[in-house]
């Protein structure tokens, strides 16, 4: 178990510890298209669809600020950056990897759910 000072939170479990480093809509999904090599921020943004700008660059410097995504740019004009998964980041989605075989096992059962739920509204 980590060594936690005031600054730090304290963890109920390993899940909980995870679930603090990809919460939010989208961050699961920007790690998924990362997975697969280095990726420039229009490529991202295209990938995950529906994700706004603003969204966009907030779960990347959190992302980056945790120590899974490193942001390279080459100092270039025009401007060229990109992002890329540091080896922390990759054993992250190493370790999400069966939840996509799940969702993908089960992608009609978890629609059916969804239109379940959004009719008892």
């Amino acid at each position: 178990m980590a060594k936690v000072n005031s600054e730090n939170p304290r963890f109920i479990c390993g899940l909980h510890a995870t679930l603090h480093v990809i919460s939010g809509k989208w961050k699961p999904l920007i790690l998924f298209f990362l997975s697969k090599g280095p990726t420039r921020y229009g490529e991202l943004k295209r990938s995950v669809r529906g994700v706004s700008d603003k969204m966009l660059i907030q779960q990347l410097k959190e992302l980056e600020s945790d120590g899974i995504v490193q942001r390279t740019d080459y100092g270039e004009i025009p401007l060229r950056v990109d992002y890329s998964l540091t080896p922390f980041g990759a054993s992250l989605v190493r370790a999400m990897e069966p939840l996509c075989g799940w969702g993908e096992e089960n992608e009609e059962d978890i629609a059916a759910a969804m239109g379940r739920r959004k009719a008892s509204r």
